[in-house]
């Protein structure tokens, strides 16, 4: 117990005597965990609308206006056996004007029609929507004469959105994969940022630590105190950023989340606020008291 009280002693001692460099460590501590802090909710936040996006992809097949209600049921059926298939919805003719009027800005049009258009059809969603043209090659399979046929007499003509399907599927699973390299390079970059500013304030007292090993201190003896100077260092800058985080959130986050649905979305993340501030908390700890550790050994090797 009194090895670990001086140990304590050492390590409040130096920080007061380097000053310059703890505050340096602290600051850098605040500003990486402060970024982590705010750019990770973003990139789960925008991970998770463009998996929303992808997940609302899909194509519809029109429906014959002559097709008996057995017809229509043996297609929808058919369809649903499909693999990759998800869901079959049936959308009537009148699901589809709604639809149609909804969308338009000038409602006069669809208003002024005397009769209704559009046809009913089967609107289909694949469990992965890179499927959606394995399915759509399924629905209309080449037949011997080298022409595309449905497989079901009630089936017509699809809707023409699988080229805009594509593009949506390719550019968000080019969003999520250049999200996940950006995330996992901040990472790094600040786990490289606190170590170095470590090293730094080691590299200031080098002397201190040679002297010592000259005197015949073991390594343990010189490495406790620093180890403890970079946990008082992790907890400091942490709980400050921390702190600045949590003004944030009350501050900007929550009244935005009314008016701005992305910022809403954070709320619904799988991180969630105290998750994310536990996770940032021990990580700062951990990265400064083992970096501090491991930094060390090259100035015990005397």
């Amino acid at each position: 117990m009194g090895r670990l009280i001086f140990f304590f002693q050492e390590a409040f001692r130096a920080l007061r005597r380097n000053a310059a460099p703890s505050l340096a460590a602290i600051v850098t501590t605040v500003v990486t965990v402060v970024l982590l802090g705010v750019l990770i909710p973003i990139f789960q936040t925008t991970q998770a609308k463009s998996e929303e996006v992808r997940g609302e992809l899909n194509f519809q097949v029109e429906l014959y206006g002559d097709a008996t209600k057995a017809e229509v049921a043996t297609a929808k059926q058919k369809v649903e056996a499909i693999p990759h298939v998800a869901s079959v919805t049936y959308i009537s003719k009148r699901e589809a004007l709604e639809t149609l009027k909804s969308e338009l800005k000038d409602k006069s049009i669809v208003e002024q029609l005397h009769t209704n258009p559009l046809p009913a059809s089967l609107e289909i969603k694949a469990a992965d929507p890179a499927d959606l043209d394995g399915i759509r090659a399924a629905i209309y399979p080449t037949a011997a004469n080298g022409k595309e046929e449905a497989i079901s007499p009630a089936i017509g003509h699809p809707f023409d959105r699988t080229q805009g399907s594509q593009q949506i599927e390719k550019v968000t699973s080019a969003l999520k994969i250049v999200l996940t390299v950006i995330t996992a390079l901040l990472i790094l970059a600040s786990l490289m940022l606190v170590g170095n500013t470590i090293r730094l304030s080691i590299y200031t007292r080098r002397r201190e630590v040679e002297v010592m090993r000259l005197v015949g201190a073991t390594r343990w003896l010189i490495r406790w105190p620093f180890m403890i100077e970079g946990l008082v260092v992790g907890v400091a800058g942490a709980g400050i950023a921390i702190l600045v985080l949590w003004l944030g959130k009350v501050t900007i986050v929550d009244p935005l989340s009314n008016s701005i649905s992305l910022v809403a979305a954070q709320n619904e993340s799988t991180l969630s606020f105290p998750a994310l501030v536990a996770i940032l908390f021990a990580a700062a700890v951990a990265v400064s008291t083992i970096g501090s550790g491991l930094t060390l050994r090259r100035f015990l090797r005397v």
